[in-house]
């Protein structure tokens, strides 16, 4: 095990010094002894290397709030080992990275494999309400549920000491590293980017994965020009460990064929592929130039589209879809207004963050007595890193210069908003 700058991460190598690199990359809280079953096979011809995210199997606790950070961060630590072309595989956020590197540094990739990944992991309010309970709770809710999301309930059964090693691997992680790494993945977006993926991928997923099933795996290999699709019954999401004999038989058999051409080096002959043929590419969708607006004055950008991020990112999904969609002629202009002049110019100033201007916005509608705000603006709270306590202190902070009925409406309010959004599933 090696620690390097800051701007690198915890790794390790297996293999021959002078095979090609393959890296594996790792799910949300896991660490790289997801491999481990993977690594006895594949070190025979490459020379693999692994990492921890930040956080995680005792790496240093520097977080990194999105995908596009921690690739950098692998590409920093292969840039300081010398490293300049690699095959990558990864599961779930570890395919988001290497997916992220095929993206935006295609002449570093050889080779990529997307394990139980997902163009988009579900949506940014669940991945921000993950990162509320574990604000609030710790990580132990997470860990003590982690195993019915990742293996099937057959293998949880029978493999005890498997179950019992993933609790233990989610409750060491560092929270606020888990906490980054949510909203790194309720950040993650590629689905107009995938028809740029222009190296060989094997999209890998467990028949039974409830996280990021079958669906999600057919739009990769819908949306990437050069993908295969393989799916391994009998496995849930961490299909790794619950299948490591299958999962080490794909993986050798894409590097072994689809990394020929770029590494003479590996003298085998390649098995006979027994993938799926590539299935036609669909049409990718581009985003539109946005129209003039007539309003805003020349020369100036249009914060629509920045208003629109950051109302969603702060307010969730959820409330914006629906606030957007109730929109008619009478009130269309007054939600372009907010979303434009709240959202994109004030929200938006780099004068305060996001846990300060909450604490400004829930002052503001304890004195005006606008509850039914005040109940969305709790919840936006909650997101932007606030905990229960630090709303109390808001609240009471409030009773002193705006009066205690208009605090103790504010806590009534607030109350069951807090409980619904702290209390862990199950």
């Amino acid at each position: 095990m090696s620690e390097t700058p800051k701007s690198s991460l915890q790794y390790r190598f297996d293999g021959p010094e002078d095979a090609p690199v393959l890296v594996l990359g790792p799910s949300l809280g896991t660490t790289w002894h997801m491999w481990d079953r993977q690594v006895p096979e594949l070190a025979k011809t490459w020379r693999v290397f692994r990492f921890d995210l930040p956080g995680h199997g005792g790496a240093p606790a520097r977080a990194a709030d999105s995908v596009g950070q921690l690739a950098d961060r692998v590409l920093a630590t292969l840039d300081e080992l010398g490293v300049q072309r690699f095959g990558y595989a990864g599961c779930a956020l570890g395919g988001a990275i290497g997916a992220d590197l095929a993206l935006r540094h295609p002449q570093r990739v050889a080779s990529l494999a997307l394990i139980a990944a997902s163009p988009r992991f579900g949506t940014a309010d669940e991945f921000r309400q993950r990162g509320v309970i574990v604000r609030t709770n710790g990580l132990d809710p997470v860990a003590r549920t982690s195993p019915e999301r990742w293996f099937t309930p057959g293998f949880a059964a029978s493999q005890p000491a498997i179950t019992e090693w993933a609790v233990q691997m989610v409750r060491t992680t560092d929270p606020g590293c888990y906490i980054a790494a949510c909203e790194a993945l309720a950040a993650f977006d590629i689905k107009a980017g995938l028809g740029r993926i222009g190296v060989p991928t094997l999209v890998l997923v467990g028949s039974e994965d409830q996280v990021t099933g079958p669906a999600e795996a057919r739009t990769l290999v819908a949306g990437i020009p050069d993908a295969r699709l393989a799916v391994v019954p009998g496995a849930s999401h961490l299909a790794p460990v619950e299948q490591p004999a299958a999962v080490t038989d794909l993986l050798v058999r894409h590097f072994s064929t689809a990394w020929t051409e770029q590494h003479s080096a590996i003298s085998a002959t390649p098995p006979k592929p027994v993938l799926a043929p590539p299935m036609p590419t669909a049409p990718v969708a581009e985003i539109a130039p946005a129209e003039a607006d007539e309003t805003v004055p020349a020369g100036r950008p249009d914060p629509y589209d920045s208003g629109l991020k950051v109302r969603r990112e702060v307010l969730g999904d959820a409330h914006v879809d629906t606030a957007l969609a109730a929109a008619d002629e009478f009130s269309g202009d007054f939600q372009d207004l907010i979303t434009r002049y709240v959202w994109g110019e004030v929200w938006a100033r780099p004068g305060l963050d996001r846990r300060m201007r909450s604490c400004v916005t829930l002052t503001a509608m304890i004195a005006g007595g606008h509850h039914e705000e005040l109940v969305f603006h709790v919840r936006a709270a909650l997101r932007n890193g606030l905990t229960p306590s630090e709303i109390k202190e808001v609240f009471l902070q409030a009773a002193v210069y705006c009066g205690a009925p208009a605090a103790n409406a504010a806590f009534k309010v607030a109350q069951p908003v807090i409980r619904e959004e702290t209390t862990p599933e199950g």
